[in-house]
């Protein structure tokens, strides 16, 4: 182990304390899929799931799209806890550790994300979930690389910003839906999205508590990540016919406003503010890193709007999770 992870170590370890005093829910205040979903055991089980059913019949099909592309996303968590496990260290899987029980903790409510749109969208009958099964059987069959590797801090400042970013992504989701007439997806999508805020808050907390205890090593890592860019965790989505899904995908999130350039150039200034990386006094090769960091938001929104042109003009493609229709 390299001096500068030992170095890491040591500091997580001192933040046992941090992780102890923000871990999740008590598990009976939990929400759980079944909430948001037709009761199939109830006597007017039929009438609930029309009901249920009927506004989803207006939603458009890059609505649909986009909201699968996040569901397959959601469904890949087993690679995203296996990432992190280097930064907790539970090898027997049931340690009582503050970080081990966090991960745990993190990886149940997660889960329910997952359930619920696969649910929500299986019911809907707009789709075709074979395609979105292999979709997903292929995307955790081919494993995750955050590109953080050994970096122990970069894992950290990697999930804050993924955490952020679905927040907005499950936020605007929520948005759609409703103003296609699908309160049910709404309040679905808003739900997940409050999630994905806690959890942001959570590791924004951890990472500034790095900062200030490791400031050169914290703005090194959060520089080398941004250098090799922030990869979405679904970028090898593959659903046995189209190697350039995300890619299609993306290009759906980003002409519906779902997820956008300006979004992510929009997370990179909140956690540099958030951080404090810009008013941090360093020298050499943190000071470097600073430097990048804290101009890098304004380089990615001079590319946003020639990204942004380029992804209007477009032409729709057809996805096999709506049956080969185009979006």
């Amino acid at each position: 182990m390299s001096p500068s992870t030992l170095r890491q170590r040591e500091v997580l370890d001192g933040l046992r304390h941090v992780v102890n005093e923000n871990l999740l829910l008590p598990l009976e205040k939990a929400w759980q899929p079944a909430d948001f979903l037709p009761d199939m055991s109830a006597a007017d089980w039929r009438n609930q799931l029309d009901d249920f059913r009927a506004p989803a019949q207006a939603l458009s099909d890059e609505m649909l799209v986009v909201l699968i592309g996040n569901m397959v996303t959601e469904e890949a968590l087993p690679n995203y806890s296996v990432s992190l496990n280097i930064i907790v260290q539970d090898f027997d899987g049931a340690c009582e550790a503050p970080w081990s029980r966090w991960l745990r903790g993190w990886t149940a409510e997660e889960n329910r994300h997952g359930d619920l749109l696969n649910a929500f969208l299986r019911l809907t009958g707009r789709v075709d979930m074979r395609a979105i099964e292999l979709t997903i059987h292929h995307l955790i069959n081919k494993g995750f690389q955050p590109r953080s590797y050994p970096d122990l801090y970069a894992g950290l400042v990697y999930t804050s910003f993924q955490e952020r970013a679905t927040r907005i992504s499950h936020q605007n989701a929520a948005v759609m839906a409703e103003s296609q007439g699908c309160d049910a997806l709404g309040k679905i999508c808003r739900r997940i999205a409050g999630d994905e805020a806690r959890h942001e808050t959570f590791y924004t907390r951890i990472v500034h508590a790095i900062m200030e205890q490791d400031a050169e090593g914290g703005v090194i890592a959060f520089g080398s990540l941004l250098r090799r860019i922030i990869t979405m965790p679904g970028r090898h989505m593959f659903d046995g016919k189209d190697p350039n899904l995300f890619d299609h995908f993306s290009a759906v999130a980003q002409r519906t406003g779902l997820y956008t350039v300006q979004d992510y150039a929009g997370i990179v200034r909140h956690l540099v503010h958030t951080w404090s990386v810009d008013k941090r006094s360093l020298s050499g090769k943190a000071a470097r890193a600073q430097d990048f960091i804290c101009k890098h938001a304004e380089r990615v929104e001079q590319q946003a709007e020639r990204a942004a042109q380029t992804f209007a003009n477009g032409a729709a493609r057809p996805f096999s999770w709506i049956h080969d229709r185009t979006a």
